[in-house]
């Protein structure tokens, strides 16, 4: 039933949503992963934007997309904790231990051994209307566990207006997608994450209303 609900949600209404009534221009679609496991790893400015990013991909790997968010938020009641966990089928992540031995990222772990593909957004949480802000080391952590994993940086332009963080009315607004080439962790922190960043400022100069803070 469950996997049932989630191809009519992302292959019915969320295609609708955002490819008739939003509209996309997808520049580099050639470097989107093709199967997992792989991340893409994107700027966060709207509840529309784990939409936008999962009918980037063909329906056949609908499966094995999944959004990682904050379990706080998403599963602090159970109507909201049963939708998200399995209608939009997202991977929970704490921001806090229970103990101090609790592995936070077991989840993407697990998730990744199954070869899904993830979508991450490295900011945390969303930012105000088409401002990047400062990005957690988060992704890093997942990557230096996960070398081999493909990450994928991808600039959204355009969701900030559409819903923006406070606001539940959908605008009409054209959307542009820009897709970075696959990063891969070669053994630094700090490294990738100034890479990943650099990679996203270079996409987001396609964009030129873009800001950066």
């Amino acid at each position: 039933m469950g996997k049932l609900l989630r191809w009519i949600y992302y292959g019915v209404i969320v295609r609708t949503v955002v490819l008739i009534v939003l509209g996309l221009n997808v520049r580099h679609r050639e470097r989107l992963p093709n199967g997992g496991p792989a991340i893409m790893a994107a700027n966060h400015n709207s509840h529309l934007d784990a939409m936008v990013l999962v009918s980037l991909l063909p329906l056949r790997l609908l499966g094995r997309v999944r959004a990682v968010a904050a379990a706080d938020y998403f599963l602090r009641n159970r109507l909201l904790a049963w939708f998200a966990l399995n209608v939009v089928g997202i991977v929970p992540l704490k921001r806090k231990r229970d103990t101090e031995d609790e592995d936070l990222l077991a989840p993407v772990s697990e998730a990744l051994a199954r070869g899904e593909i993830l979508l991450f957004f490295p900011e945390g949480s969303r930012g105000e209307p088409e401002q990047l802000t400062e990005f957690k080391s988060g992704l890093a952590r997942v990557a230096e566990r996960h070398p081999d994993v493909p990450i994928v940086p991808i600039f959204m332009h355009g969701l900030g207006k559409a819903l923006p963080k406070g606001e539940w009315v959908l605008v009409p607004f054209f959307v542009d997608v820009f897709v970075g080439e696959p990063l891969r962790y070669e053994g630094d922190r700090t490294a990738f994450m100034e890479k990943y960043r650099a990679s996203m400022q270079a996409l987001g100069e396609e964009a030129p209303r873009a800001q950066w803070l």
